[in-house]
């Protein structure tokens, strides 16, 4: 993806970076329905990303307490430990992605993001964040050219990391390059940047403010086909957008919100379904005291 991304097709809330219209639809429309798709392990689990492999249909999903990886194979009820909590020193699993090279990307808050081959489970990259200010790298997304773009939510940058960098890391140590500066859109203070999506074309970058606007708590994204999807995370919500041709204005088509969906933190399209990660974060996790529902689930959702 060339550098020529055009800014105004963030999708932020500040100052109509990408401008927005809100519109309910025509007539009432059925409940979406929400079940239990599979199941986690560990009572502390609390996930926050997830991960489809094209080539197989697995799914993966990264606890944010632990830094474990969980693997659910293509039709499983239950998903077992793929990277066991702590592995390579990581101690929390944020954004997950796998690329067509077979390659599991696993975001680590507190340090930038880890590469692993899936087949052998073998690290091959680590990719750090530079300088000493504060930084909370949050989700990516991979391009059609291979290139991943990371979000930090303490920072007003989209760090990228190309096939290039990749090859560069994997013979090293290396560190995330802070790409396109935010600071004219981002908050001024306090958590900003979330979920992440690249336009197939590899034109756009769509990116979540999650303060303010029509998408506050915005978490993760997914977009097929000219529809996007966020999670709100705090408000247990899913909402539906459509997008222009030319990525420069959305309209809301749906919005739903239920306490079953247990602070969704991000979602990935299957099958015409939604998958939803439900991190319970407000149970005894990051955002409150309690104790969890066990075990800990993702969700399928149908009918947004």
């Amino acid at each position: 993806m060339s550098r020529s991304i055009h800014r105004r097709t963030f999708l932020t809330t500040a100052t109509a970076a990408l401008a927005v219209t809100v519109a309910g639809p025509a007539r009432a429309a059925a409940a979406p329905r929400i079940s239990t798709a599979f199941t986690l392990p560990d009572d502390r689990a609390y996930p926050e990303g997830i991960a489809l492999d094209p080539r197989t249909g697995d799914a993966y999903v990264g606890s944010y307490t632990t830094g474990a990886v969980y693997r659910a194979a293509r039709g499983s009820r239950a998903a077992e430990v793929f990277l066991a909590a702590g592995a390579d020193g990581r101690t929390t699993a944020n954004g997950l992605k796998v690329d067509r090279a077979g390659r599991l990307w696993v975001v680590d808050s507190t340090a930038g993001v880890d590469v692993y081959d899936l087949p052998g489970r073998t690290p091959l990259a680590r990719l750090t964040v530079p300088g000493d200010a504060p930084s909370f790298v949050n989700d990516l997304a991979i391009g059609p050219d291979g290139t991943a773009y990371l979000t930090d939510s303490s920072r007003p940058v989209v760090y990228r990391v190309t096939p290039a960098d990749l090859a560069r890391a994997r013979r090293g140590g290396a560190t995330l390059d802070a790409a396109y500066d935010l600071s004219g859109v981002a908050a001024p203070d306090g958590l900003f940047l979330n979920g992440i999506v690249v336009d197939p074309s590899g034109r756009y970058l769509f990116v979540v403010g999650m303060t303010g606007g029509d998408l506050t708590h915005g978490d993760g994204l997914e977009l097929t086909h000219g529809t996007l999807w966020a999670a709100h995370n705090a408000v247990d919500a899913l909402s539906r957008w459509r997008l222009a041709r030319d990525g420069s204005s959305a309209r809301l088509e749906r919005r739903f919100s239920d306490s079953a969906l247990q602070i969704p933190t991000t979602l990935a399209r299957l099958h015409g379904r939604l998958l939803v990660v439900r991190s319970q974060f407000d149970k005894g996790g990051p955002m409150g005291p309690g104790v969890p529902d066990e075990p800990f689930t993702v969700a399928w959702v149908d009918g947004i």
